[in-house]
């Protein structure tokens, strides 16, 4: 469509991960009990990733993940890939619910200097597009700045990095060669999952890094320079969207506010075509940051939650398409959940997989009204 040079334009999307089935929580247990072996462990993933991927079709979406299944948790297929790559304790941000603070997550720490163990997620990419989806297979993965923001500095051991420049220079490179292999693999789809830049928006995180005599308008600067150089030499042929996420773990969240205050860089400044935005919430703010957004790329609007089993009122949410398009051309915006189904994984999930249906459902329903075109 004009205006738009995203190389793939989806109205209808989704963030990735989706609610484990049952067997696949059990199979995992058994792995780290010590009683299903690997290869047995991988059987039940083929078969569950094989599931989601046709459940995916079934329901029309245009881009299809393996649903997360390899990963206990949204961030581990890099955090595991990662030889030195380990967590602290400790961070910035706690996930909280209605009645406050529930407790803290660990953050990521770099105990020793990095180095990929195998791929990333490009081998994981490989099984998805056998299985031959009429969608477009999508891989996703943590975006660098998540290995530093929560942590700061002190995310890194000086031993094995002696400055941030030394940790954001070997972090862009291990990303870029994941995106070489991914290439490699015929992989035209990414998603990088940011917690990093959408916290730097919360005003309690932005005191928190002050305190610790780092600048939250510098880091925002560093982290869209990370993220450039780690998609430096990505192919012309590959879309990169980048999900900004304030933390999303069994209906909690960890940051709010608006985008203003990192709305004009990122969105001019980051070499990324599409943009999923979390806006279920009057946490995420209004729609007025995204005046910034430079013609040629794409916001996908993240109207739906996957906090709440509640489906959505449709006519709402097409009222709230009509107000972001008073700040972009409509042409410009899409339609998704506000998150993945299932970041965290394991038992306790807010929605189940008939949620999950009737959500991507009305998503597919109202972007096809709305664009006519998915």
């Amino acid at each position: 469509m004009a205006g738009i040079s995203s190389k793939h334009i989806f109205r209808a999307d989704h963030v990735g991960s989706f609610v484990r089935p049952g067997r696949l929580i059990e199979a995992a247990r058994a792995h780290r009990a010590g009683t299903l072996s690997a290869d047995d462990f991988r059987e039940i993933q083929d078969q569950c990733i094989a599931e989601i991927a046709a459940f995916q079709d079934a329901i029309g979406m245009p881009s299809i993940t393996d649903g997360e299944f390899r990963r206990a948790v949204w961030s581990g297929s890099v955090i595991n890939a990662l030889e030195g790559m380990g967590v602290r304790d400790e961070g910035t941000l706690s996930f909280k619910n209605t009645d406050g603070a529930v407790f803290m997550p660990p953050s990521p720490y770099a105990e020793a200097k990095l180095r990929r163990r195998g791929t990333i997620v490009a081998d994981d990419y490989r099984y998805l597009r056998s299985l031959g989806p009429k969608g477009l297979p999508k891989v996703t993965l943590a975006s660098p700045p998540v290995l530093h923001f929560f942590l700061g500095d002190a995310s890194f051991d000086k031993s094995a990095y002696p400055d941030r420049d030394a940790y954001f220079n070997h972090l862009a490179a291990i990303y870029r060669d994941e995106i070489a292999d991914l290439a490699e693999a015929g992989c035209t789809y990414v998603q990088l999952d940011d917690t990093a830049l959408p916290c730097n928006c919360d005003a309690a995180a932005r005191a928190a890094i002050q305190s610790r005599g780092e600048d939250a308008d510098a880091l925002t600067d560093a982290y869209i320079g990370l993220i450039n150089d780690a998609l430096a030499a990505r192919p012309d042929t590959m879309t990169i969207g980048l999900h900004m996420c304030r933390g999303n773990l069994k209906g909690m969240w960890m940051g709010e506010g608006s985008y203003e205050p990192i709305a004009d860089a990122l969105f001019n400044q980051l070499n990324v075509d599409t943009f999923f935005l979390e806006y279920d919430t009057e946490r995420a703010g209004d729609f007025a940051p995204l005046r910034h957004l430079p013609k040629g790329k794409l916001a996908v609007l993240g109207l739906i939650s996957a906090k709440t089993p509640e489906l959505e009122d449709k006519s709402r949410i097409k009222a709230r398409i009509d107000a972001a398009a008073r700040h972009v051309p409509l042409e410009q915006l899409a339609l998704s959940p506000q998150c993945g189904f299932s970041s965290g994984g394991g038992s306790g999930q807010v929605v189940d997989q008939t949620d999950t249906r009737r959500k991507l459902d009305l998503v597919v329903e109202i972007a096809e009204e709305v664009w006519g075109s998915l």
